[in-house]
């Protein structure tokens, strides 16, 4: 009988509680990579930090995580922000932030990183190439 009482209990306090209507609204926007710290020649089966620097427009972005497209050697790179909805933002200019991720190195030859820098006034997309061979 307890049982079913604390049970009956839980189960009133779950029903009653109300969610606090306070959510957040947020969109993401890719952002345009200014350098980017990567070494000059990789080893097979080897981890490296890769480091992409970019303006942050905004004190409502927030680094999400990394746009990363894998195409056989070929790999496509944009840092992605949250923007958040908040009309206390304030406009930043020339503030360069880092975000970094490992890169495992799986295969021989050449990798080609395609860092994306915008897009040209036709609406073509822009990027910084880097070719990095992979040594024995």
């Amino acid at each position: 009988m307890k049982k079913l009482l604390a049970l009956s209990l839980t189960l009133v306090l779950f029903v009653s509680c109300s969610l606090n209507d306070d959510t957040v609204s947020y969109s993401f926007e890719i952002l345009p990579v200014e350098s980017v710290d990567i070494p000059s020649e990789f080893q097979l089966g080897e981890t490296y930090p890769i480091t992409v620097s970019y303006f942050k427009p905004s004190t409502c972005h927030s680094f999400k995580e990394f746009y990363y497209l894998k195409e056989n050697n070929e790999r496509t790179v944009a840092p992605i922000t949250y923007v958040f909805e908040d009309n206390s933002c304030s406009t930043l200019e020339n503030e360069l932030v880092e975000a970094t991720f490992n890169f495992i190195v799986t295969s021989n030859g050449s990798y080609i990183f395609k860092f994306w820098q915008g897009e040209d006034s036709q609406g073509e997309p822009i990027y910084l190439i880097i070719e990095v061979p992979v040594i024995d």
